[in-house]
């Protein structure tokens, strides 16, 4: 016979509460899982921060290796007595420097010793000698300051030998003709300056520094035909 208590027991749970239980399952693997990620992550960022910790304090020891580093090459250099000097270069070590020498020099030495040269400048033509004196100049005969009246044109002739620093250590004699004052103040300026150079080459450059060895190649323009001068016309009368 079969009793009542031995019968076997059967779940009273409904569909309903099954399907619960399995959402409710779903959702505590969901939530587990999460956790786990963000854990992850946590470990990965602590993971980098440390790398980091670590890089700067390994950038900091360097930096501070290379000033110590520097600060012992300092203090050798002090005491071995060496001064650091930038862009100074002693004077012992310098050697002159040879002055530029001319190509060609168009100024001659007689076999007296006197330097000649020859300028000309528009239609004047101007032969200059110099000697060592006491700086006396003549120029046809008559002294600089009665032959030129004009301040600019005196100063023009004495340029070159304060250039070369020969005023008042050469007497100058100058035969000129030809032109008009501008035009002989400009030949002699020339001639002198070509006699400099062949009594000394070593004043070549400052010479040629000054442009004093050019000679000025302008020179007046020829008349035209049908004009009043070279580009002047005469005036127009319709009749």
């Amino acid at each position: 016979m079969i009793f009542d208590d031995d019968a076997p027991e059967t779940s009273e749970e409904t569909p309903e509460e099954v399907a619960e239980d399995a959402t409710e399952e779903t959702v505590e693997d969901a939530t587990d899982a999460e956790e786990a990620s963000d854990e992850e992550a946590s470990d990965e960022e602590a993971s980098d921060e440390e790398a980091s910790d670590e890089e700067a304090s390994d950038e900091e020891a360097s930096d501070e290796e290379a000033s110590d580093e520097e600060a012992s090459d300092e203090s050798g250099d002090t005491e071995d007595g060496a001064e650091l000097t930038l862009g100074e270069v002693s004077s012992e070590d310098e050697e002159p420097r040879t002055p530029r020498q001319p190509v060609l020099i168009r100024g001659k030495i007689d076999r007296h010793g006197v330097a000649i040269g020859t300028g000309r400048r528009k239609t004047a033509v101007a032969r200059v000698r110099i000697t060592d004196g006491d700086g006396g100049m003549t120029i046809n005969g008559r002294a600089l300051d009665e032959y030129f009246q004009i301040e600019r044109d005196r100063l023009l002739i004495e340029a070159p030998l304060k250039a070369t620093e020969m005023f008042g250590s050469v007497n100058v004699w100058v035969r000129v003709n030809g032109g008009g004052p501008t035009g002989q103040a400009g030949a002699i300026v020339l001639g002198i300056a070509r006699a400099l150079q062949a009594k000394n080459p070593n004043l070549h450059e400052a010479l040629s520094d000054g442009g004093y060895l050019t000679r000025d190649g302008r020179m007046v323009e020829r008349k035209k035909y049908g004009y009043k001068k070279a580009r002047k016309s005469f005036q127009f009368s319709k009749r």
